[in-house]
């Protein structure tokens, strides 16, 4: 016979607790699976990131935490140790990584971060699958390294500086820390917070000298922090500081092409629109509304151009088909330049305009 209720002991109720709780975290992580397979059901096939993407992504996210993750950790433990709370310190460094709970917490579904990462990572997944093409001169520098040679110095200093952007940004780990995160400010912010959050939930001891030192080490990481560094700003430095004429802008962005440069080719892009760098961006990657080659012939490139364009986007594109691209391009040269430029002139507006009215319009249906 069971035993009343009353008679239960103070392990079985909190066991009886414990249990309700998990069936608790259990429903819940049910409903969050449940929203996360719709929403993924419901993304357009074009829009799905592929595998090669996907994976990328997760590398990069987790790079980017473990890097900050270590910066704010290690100094705070260090703030800690001079206060005299070692056993705080070593706490704080004992924790398994905050990674994992900040992805499955879902702090990290910010959309302006998610959209910048994603972009980021096709970019240099574009970059890295393209073949840089010879020059017909093989003796002939790239693009970079002779603009860095230029007598102005302004273009030099900003093509050298592209330079070493490049290099960091082709030289960053697929894992483990970085040596900076490369994001705008504003989502650096971001994320640097979220980290701090997350390592004062992993300690197991909440104190006003420990929160201090979390805030102080993630105030420290955001004073270091420099966005004007990032390779996507330095790249619209260089395409302001050579700010080319109509004539010369087709080689120049055809060989920052062909020197894999495709933040260069976006920034230029941005320059001669007169549109923000992430817009450009876009309109780089869009493979599937053809929306570049309406805005390079609104620009007025001629079919050797984009014929070149085209190819080298295809190469290191696996959702392009270059066959597809050469039966589109009679249709893609019947485009006036008048007939594109009327065509993009909305990507002109400010982007935060476009979102407003995007917005507006999404509300009123």
């Amino acid at each position: 016979m069971s035993k009343p209720i009353g008679d239960m002991g103070e392990s079985a109720r909190d066991g009886a607790q414990a249990s309700l709780g998990r069936a608790a975290a259990a429903d819940l992580a049910a409903r969050r699976g449940h929203a996360a397979a719709i929403d993924d059901f419901l993304i357009p096939e074009n829009d799905r990131p592929d595998e090669r993407t996907r994976t990328a992504l997760g590398r990069l996210v987790r790079a980017l935490i473990e890097s900050v993750e270590g910066e704010i950790s290690g100094h705070a433990a260090r703030l800690l140790r001079a206060q005299g709370e070692a056993g705080l310190a070593e706490a704080l460094e004992a924790g398994n990584g905050v990674a994992g709970g900040l992805l499955d917490s879902g702090l990290l579904r910010d959309a302006e971060l998610l959209r910048e990462l994603i972009a980021r990572v096709r970019q240099d997944l574009l970059a890295g699958g393209m073949v840089a093409h010879a020059h017909d001169d093989p003796e002939r520098p790239s693009l970079l390294n002779r603009l860095a040679q230029h007598p102005d110095r302004l273009l030099a200093h900003a093509a050298s500086a592209g330079l070493v952007a490049e290099s960091r940004r082709r030289g960053m780990p697929d894992t483990g820390p970085m040596a900076q995160t490369d994001l705008p400010a504003e989502l650096h912010h971001k994320l640097v917070w979220h980290i701090a959050a997350a390592l004062r939930a992993g300690v197991d001891a909440r104190a006003v000298v420990l929160d201090r030192a979390l805030a102080d080490a993630a105030q420290r990481s955001l004073a270091a922090h420099d966005e004007g560094d990032r390779l996507e700003a330095v790249a619209m430095r260089l395409a302001v500081a050579i700010d080319p004429l109509p004539e010369e802008l087709t080689e120049l962005m055809t060989e920052a092409l062909g020197d894999r440069r495709v933040a260069l080719f976006s920034a230029l892009l941005a320059h001669a629109l007169r549109i923000d760098f992430p817009t450009a961006r876009e309109l780089t990657f869009d493979a599937a509304s053809g929306r570049l080659w309406i805005a390079l012939r609104a620009l007025e490139f001629d079919r050797t151009a984009l014929a070149r364009l085209g190819v080298a986007l295809s190469e290191a594109d696996p959702r392009r088909n270059v066959e597809n691209f050469a039966e589109a391009l009679d249709t893609i040269m019947a485009i006036e330049p008048e007939e594109a430029r009327a065509a993009i002139a909305p990507l002109l507006l400010p982007a935060d305009y476009r979102a407003a009215i995007v917005a507006l319009e999404g509300g009123a249906r």
